[in-house]
């Protein structure tokens, strides 16, 4: 009997990203393949990571490791703050130098083109490269330039790309939204206030979104900030436990496709 593509759409929200981690691992001890993925920002890097090869008690040991400090290459401000050479290098360390056509898995990349608003989907070239676009937050993350084009957060334009992971192929898409507002957060410095105008701007976007996945997963991040670090632990439980509520509605999913296209 024929099985269906699952396709996997691993949205943008900062460190909230990390719930990614633990969906991927639920599905796996679940049985339930992912046959392609697409991501946006901290959602483009745990898809990469992951396509890449590295097993999910790798990514539970590098999202444990994962500090601000490490990646932060401050620059004197012109386009960002942070000139991303750090994190670039990370990435290409954790994908094993690959590009996007020879992970073990389909992998899209979203970033947004700066000057015409376009969005720019990365499906072959260096990993490094697509996923250091797809993570340069506006005003934060120097603009990655790649192919003559000023590439910008992915988030911007597509903040859970389930459009994206379908034109890969998918037969069910199953999307994870990281991007409620945390509200009453404390806002004490320019990055603050950059990241959270950001998420309220796209915060409406997300619906929409919603309608077009077959499975969309909301793990409970509101009380976590997108902007630090220190919680990776307990935000990548949060996402275990989403996925384990929905383990068989998505099996159901695949009951209804098989009986509907295995006439």
């Amino acid at each position: 009997m024929k099985e269906p593509k699952i396709g996997l759409a691993l949205g943008s929200g900062g460190a909230k990203g990390f719930a990614h981690v633990g969906v991927l691992k639920v599905l796996k001890e679940a049985g339930i393949p992912v046959d392609m993925i697409a991501g946006s920002s901290i959602g483009a890097l745990i898809a990469t990571f992951y396509a890449a090869g590295s097993d999910v008690e790798r990514l539970y040991r590098i999202a444990q490791l994962f500090k601000r400090k490490y990646y932060l290459d401050f620059t004197v401000p012109k386009m960002g703050f942070i000139a991303g050479k750090r994190i670039k290098d990370m990435i290409r360390m954790f994908t094993y130098n690959k590009r996007l056509e020879e992970l073990d898995i389909p992998t899209a990349v979203v970033a947004t083109d700066i000057l015409n608003g376009e969005k720019v989907i990365f499906t072959e070239g260096p990993i490094s490269e697509a996923v250091r676009a797809s993570i340069s937050v506006p005003g934060i993350f120097v603009p990655e330039k790649v192919n003559g084009r000023l590439l910008v957060d992915g988030g911007v334009i597509d903040r859970i790309p389930v459009s994206v992971v379908k034109s890969l192929g998918a037969d069910i898409v199953i999307a994870v939204d990281v991007s409620p507002i945390k509200v009453n957060g404390e806002v004490t410095s320019i990055y603050d206030v950059i990241m959270q105008s950001i998420e309220i701007m796209q915060h409406e976007l997300v619906h929409h979104r919603q309608i077009a996945s077959d499975l969309m997963m909301h793990p409970a991040v509101e009380k976590f900030s997108s902007r630090t670090f220190t919680n990776i632990e307990e935000i990548v439980r949060v996402g275990e436990e989403e996925a384990i509520k929905h383990v068989d509605d998505i099996h159901e999913l695949i009951e209804n496709w098989k009986e509907k296209n295995n006439v």
